[in-house]
């Protein structure tokens, strides 16, 4: 039987820099958010608390070692880091700058593009845009050229039958997909000897595609999209603030998560490769507050079970083409991390452990 590789994605935003410093006030982080979250209805929980890891700062390398380490010890054999890249300008690039420098942690690792336009929507503003991602071939080249010196080069850096994994987040933002990545490969194999790349994409917002029509070679799933299409259909949870203030509350946007759940079991598998992927819950009300989408129903017994059932059904499309990714290890602000919490302790990542060996 053919081993699986479970790839949790991470998420970088846990230190300070001088751009949150002046967008949104000194010493910003991910941890701002999250601790002045409030509960939006009588049992809504919020706020998401760290327990054992604690408010960790992503500067440290004890900070660093310990999220590998508690990752590990239940099973997650590797860390999808999003990269922040602008025409060359990098975002929330520290600890992996670390990570590279010091060869440690001894955990795996990708990165996954995330190309959007950086806005303010870390506070629910999503329109007002603060570095523009801007596309061109020249870039394509830089871009390629840093990752193969500086990232793809690291023996940790994942890879399927020796080509480095490559993700991104939104195939549908370049002027040229194709063109991009007959740039990709050319670089990676001509100028810096490597067999290939394995280029996947991710299927955010629900945006399913070939790969193969636009020169990739692997879909993966972004669970907590799936999570978020199923709406709740109850309306009988009033708003814990109306109690307080005696004041109407703008409606508030819940999804069920045991809908999205069955809906992600149940899904047919198309003829191209596809990764599967679970989430652990969905809560973005600690950065977009009464706007903000909230997933009903989430609880570690439930992740469990779908987590098992990718397990026992996902077909490895061979020695290498191993992956399930979980979404996510550290999203704090979304209500959506493995870590553990105030309310559940470890029974996320005692979950994982469980599911995993289920096999």
């Amino acid at each position: 039987m053919t081993k699986i590789r479970t790839i949790a994605f991470v998420l970088p935003q846990f230190h300070p820099i001088p751009e949150n410093d002046a967008w949104w006030g000194k010493g910003f982080t991910e941890w701002t958010n999250v601790a002045k979250a409030q509960p939006l209805f009588s049992d809504h929980y919020q706020p998401h608390l760290p327990t054992d890891l604690g408010f960790y700062d992503l500067r440290l390398e004890q900070a660093r070692n310990a999220q590998a380490a508690i990752a590990k010890e239940h099973g997650i054999e590797g860390f999808c880091y999003y990269h922040y890249w602008f025409n060359g300008k990098r975002l929330l690039d520290y600890p992996i700058d670390e990570m590279l420098r010091l060869q440690k942690p001894d955990m795996p690792f990708m990165l996954c593009w995330a190309n959007e336009n950086w806005t303010r929507r870390w506070d629910g503003l999503e329109n007002e845009i603060l570095i523009k991602q801007e596309y061109s071939l020249d870039d394509d080249k830089e871009h390629m050229r840093w990752l193969c010196e500086k990232v793809f080069s690291d023996p940790r850096y994942i890879r399927v039958n020796n080509c480095p994994v490559f993700m991104i987040y939104r195939h549908d933002l370049f002027p040229d997909i194709n063109k991009t990545t007959d740039i990709w490969r050319e670089i990676a194999q001509k100028e810096f000897g490597y067999k290939d790349l394995y280029l996947t994409v991710t299927e955010s917002f629900n945006n399913q595609v070939d790969p193969k029509s636009i020169s990739f070679d692997a879909a993966v799933e972004f669970a907590p999209h799936t999570v978020i299409r199923n709406k709740y259909e109850s309306n009988a949870k009033a708003s814990f603030l109306d109690k307080i203030t005696g004041k109407k509350q703008k409606k508030l946007d819940l999804r069920d998560f045991s809908k999205g759940v069955k809906a992600s079991k149940e899904r047919l598998i198309p003829s191209y490769k596809l990764y599967r992927c679970v989430t652990p819950s969905w809560d973005n009300t600690a950065r977009k507050k009464e706007k903000g989408i909230i997933a009903v129903g989430s609880c570690p017994e439930l992740y469990q079970d779908w987590l098992e059932f990718m397990v026992k059904s996902f077909e490895p499309y061979s020695k290498e083409e191993n992956f399930i990714f979980i979404n996510a290890m550290n999203e704090w602000a979304e209500g959506n991390h493995l870590e553990p919490c105030i309310k559940y302790g470890n029974a996320y990542l005692e979950a994982t452990k469980k599911a995993l060996n289920s096999n």
